[in-house]
């Protein structure tokens, strides 16, 4: 396993304007001087957490994913981040992993924010996404996914723990060594974003990423940002002030 190193771009967005948003995240990554394998964006980085799908939707050919290929190539680096997705006649909040070769994965939100009305404009993912950088096995995941520990549960951790309390001593690699959320999560609830993604850490013993936007969106909701590293003890490796 090789070092890890990540990058957290927390900004404010452009609200629904994507191009304005690309030309912006453009500018951001050509300004990372420090060598990265890893550059995190925003949840809808593109638009904002926006509730019309059916004017901001692409498909899987489309511009966003054109550039992140693009820009993946031009960083050397994997880069993460969430758009509003078109696919089999539904909307999904999907979150894509773009790796150097232009080859990607991605994860449908499973957990769509009610209170927001995210459900009635988005269809509901169905499976957990894995991949591998360095040696590492990341967990990419999505804002509100943050309150539902059994959807982020390390099951492997689990497994060995449950071995240690038999007596038994076989050794069970992670599931998972490091959980990402990205998030558009609001400033008022601030408490919770900051707690809960200590107790992910600590209860799945894997290092756990939160990358948030900051500034006021379309719907006067302001965001604190409030991203961190954090490690398996769910101790701060570093933050991004607001």
């Amino acid at each position: 396993m090789n070092d890890l190193r990540i990058t957290v771009i927390q900004s404010d967005l452009h609200w629904e304007n994507k191009e304005k948003n690309i030309e912006m995240f453009s500018g951001k990554i050509k300004s990372i001087v420090e060598q990265t394998d890893l550059i995190v964006l925003p949840e809808m980085f593109t638009t904002g957490f926006s509730m019309h799908p059916e004017k901001f939707a692409e498909d899987m050919n489309g511009p966003t994913i054109n550039w992140m290929r693009t820009k993946a190539k031009e960083k050397n680096a994997v880069i993460a981040g969430s758009f509003i997705c078109e696919e089999g006649g539904k909307y999904f909040n999907r979150l894509v992993w773009m790796n150097v070769d232009g080859a990607y994965s991605y994860y449908d939100k499973r957990h769509l924010f009610r209170m927001g009305d995210e459900d009635n404009h988005y269809g509901i993912g169905q499976k957990k996404m894995i991949v591998e950088l360095n040696g590492w096995k990341i967990c990419p995941l999505i804002c509100y996914d943050l309150r539902f520990p059994v959807w982020a549960r390390n099951k492997k951790t689990e497994s060995r723990i449950k071995n240690q309390e038999s007596g038994r001593n076989k050794e069970v690699d992670m599931e998972y060594d490091v959980l990402i959320y990205v998030a558009n999560w609001p400033e008022r609830r601030a408490h919770p974003w900051k707690s809960l993604l200590v107790a992910r850490a600590i209860e799945n013993q894997s290092y756990v990423i939160g990358a948030n936007r900051i500034g006021t969106d379309g719907n006067d909701i302001y965001h604190s940002g409030d991203s961190v590293m954090l490690d398996f003890k769910g101790e701060l490796i570093s933050n991004i002030p607001s």
